[in-house]
């Protein structure tokens, strides 16, 4: 592998970093998963890029962040718009593209969505920590230089070299997956053990009304406002958590947990949501609208499945 000087930071966003398809079999030791927190969005632009699945993206998070290029690249990108711009020239979304040595990309503000993914022919580079490059803050853990840190001005960003120009820049996702994170999003539940200790008015309302995204919300998990729910099960001996998983604390309103979620938790659960239906709540801004909708484990493997089949084959 021949590695090159792919980007160098020039302005710094408050929230960027080096993210794959996460951290595995590690949990056991209290080490989060991390990894894309809209598994779609990265897994698309991987595949615009020439990648093969898990090689390395940086999920911008907010914007603010400009980029000047060291070298020749092929590019993609994907997820929300945040306004990106080459030398100021505004640059189509789910999309491949290439720069010239010495263009800056930029990233605006979200103007729909929150995260966009930018990836490039050969994937990221950098040196794994267990098994992954997946920055998680809180842990100090791999990222562009290893300790889990958002990108500093004056970083730089490494890749493969030798997969530039594999694939033409007029590579395009399919319209059907283009999503538009600014409509309400319906995600899809799998019921979990607790879900008959809730009540019965509980469960009407968590299915049948809407639940606006608060604004505490982050890599960990998405906290969520609407009715009071009610468990006959406050507090439960601590189990693994799942990605996905909807727990209710004593407050009675949700949080979903994301990548960098904690690896344990005593909260009941109403079930998980589907990756799929991760990647869209990871999009949605502060105040947005939510619902919820059951799906039976069988739909939900099979709807996974076929995601994974579109993008096997870069």
């Amino acid at each position: 592998m021949e590695l090159a000087d792919a980007f160098k930071v020039i302005k710094a966003g408050p929230l960027a970093s080096l993210q794959d398809a996460g951290r595995f079999g590690v949990r056991h030791l209290g080490i989060t998963q991390g990894g894309a927190v809209d598994l779609h969005a990265w897994a698309w632009g991987n595949y615009l890029a020439g990648n093969a699945w898990g090689a390395a993206a940086l999920e911008v998070t907010l914007g603010s962040l400009s980029l000047e290029a060291t070298t020749d690249l092929s590019l993609a990108l994907t997820g929300a718009d945040l306004g990106t711009t080459v030398d100021g020239d505004s640059i189509q979304n789910w999309a491949a593209f290439q720069v010239r040595a010495g263009q800056v990309l930029a990233f605006a503000s979200p103007r729909n969505g929150l995260r966009a993914y930018l990836s490039v022919a050969g994937g990221f580079q950098a040196e794994p920590v267990l098994g992954s490059l997946s920055g998680v803050a809180r842990e100090k853990l791999g990222g562009h230089y290893g300790d889990g840190r958002q990108l500093a001005v004056g970083d730089v960003l490494r890749f493969n070299h030798e997969a530039y120009g594999a694939h033409p820049e007029t590579r395009q996702a399919p319209e059907t997956e283009k999503i538009d994170y600014a409509q309400p999003a319906v995600l899809n539940l799998v019921l979990g053990a607790q879900v008959g200790e809730f009540s019965g008015r509980s469960l009407f309302d968590f299915f049948n009304r809407s639940w606006a995204v608060d604004n505490r919300s982050d890599r960990m998990g998405v906290r969520l406002k609407g009715p009071l729910l009610k468990c006959a099960i406050n507090n439960m001996i601590s189990e693994g958590l799942a990605l996905g998983a909807v727990q209710v604390p004593p407050d009675g309103q949700p949080i979903v947990l994301l990548n960098d979620r904690q690896t344990i938790g005593g909260y009941p659960r109403l079930g998980t949501l589907t990756p799929l239906s991760c990647s869209r709540l990871a999009q949605c801004k502060p105040g947005q609208k939510v619902t919820f909708r059951p799906v039976a484990p069988e739909r939900a493997h099979l709807q996974y499945l076929e995601f994974l089949a579109q993008i096997a084959h870069p």
